[in-house]
């Protein structure tokens, strides 16, 4: 065995070598060299970055300025906090307008009367509403089809039975599903509320064909929907005054509410994610100032026993 031993010793792998100096470890590290290396690189990749946003910012801003169509005020809505929910009454009448005055030309395929329960209606209440349509229906079992009164699971009925003949009752304008429109249009509610009461004469200059009218509003002005909203023009349940700017406001509040349905929930969730968070950051700093500082600065110190 020593003879072992001084083999090993004279090949020198038992021999000990001296420690690196700090400068001599930093030399080594392949991170510290490859982030000197890579500096004008990662730089100038942040900068084509920083170009391009840049450059897409200003070509959006620029096509939104050369648009023939006025842009959309900001309008005060309840509903615009952080933490504030649709205007539920608002979303009730926005519905009476939708059912009396809308639904003559616009469908909203994607709503169905069980939707309004909990929400503007109660179940008796959107069970009554659904009950005044009537649904084609079958087959039955002697394979007839028939005609119904309509439940919760029916959807919103369209007022024409396919496109063709949507355009042929609109002077070959197509009236848009109205489930979606909000989300679908540039100024959401904003847009929806300008343009039923931006309705104007056009002016000199402007050459409308027949069954236009001119809305600045609206993108080249001519449009080929007619003003339907007048001071008056139906009467609330709950006698709201039915002024236009009333009848807009109720009717862009319950098309938000068609194209979000999740708004109030999406804002019920962000309350309890902040709750939670704040939770974690006191639990997070607690446990750094009190348990984890102790283990960070103590100094562990080897003493050898004295022979």
């Amino acid at each position: 065995m020593a003879a072992t031993l001084r083999r090993f010793n004279g090949l020198r792998l038992l021999k000990s070598t001296p420690a690196l100096n700090l400068q001599q470890a930093k030399n080594l590290s392949s991170t510290s060299s490859w982030a000197s290396n890579n500096k004008k690189l990662i730089g100038a990749i942040g900068a084509v970055t920083g170009g391009v946003g840049a450059l897409l910012f200003a070509l959006e801003q620029s096509v939104e300025a050369s648009g023939s169509e006025v842009h959309a005020p900001a309008q005060p809505w309840s509903h615009r906090g952080l933490f504030s929910s649709l205007d539920h009454q608002s979303i009730r009448r926005g519905y009476e307008v939708y059912k009396q005055v809308c639904s003559a030309c616009h469908s909203m395929q994607y709503i169905a009367y069980r939707n309004l329960v909990g929400v503007s209606h109660t179940e008796e209440q959107a069970k009554a509403e659904a009950e005044q349509i009537t649904v084609r229906d079958g087959p039955d079992d002697t394979g007839n089809y028939f005609d119904r009164p309509g439940k919760l699971s029916d959807y919103f009925p369209s007022p024409y039975p396919n496109e063709e003949a949507a355009r042929a009752a609109n002077n070959g304008a197509y009236p848009p599903d109205l489930s979606y429109i909000v989300s679908a249009r540039k100024g959401g509610e904003d847009y929806i509320f300008s343009l039923l009461t931006g309705y104007h004469d056009a002016p000199a200059g402007v050459v409308l064909r027949e069954g236009q009218y001119f809305n600045p509003y609206f993108p080249g002005g001519a449009i080929s929907m007619a003003q339907v909203l007048y001071n008056e023009v139906i009467e609330y349940e709950d006698g709201t005054p039915p002024t236009q700017s009333q009848l807009a406001k109720d009717v862009a509040t319950f098309l938000k509410w068609t194209s979000e349905p999740e708004h109030d929930d999406r804002k019920q969730l962000l309350i309890r994610v902040i709750g939670i968070l704040g939770f974690l950051t006191a639990i997070s700093y607690y446990i750094k100032r009190h348990k984890w500082s102790s283990l960070k600065s103590r100094k562990i110190v080897f003493v050898p026993k004295e022979k």
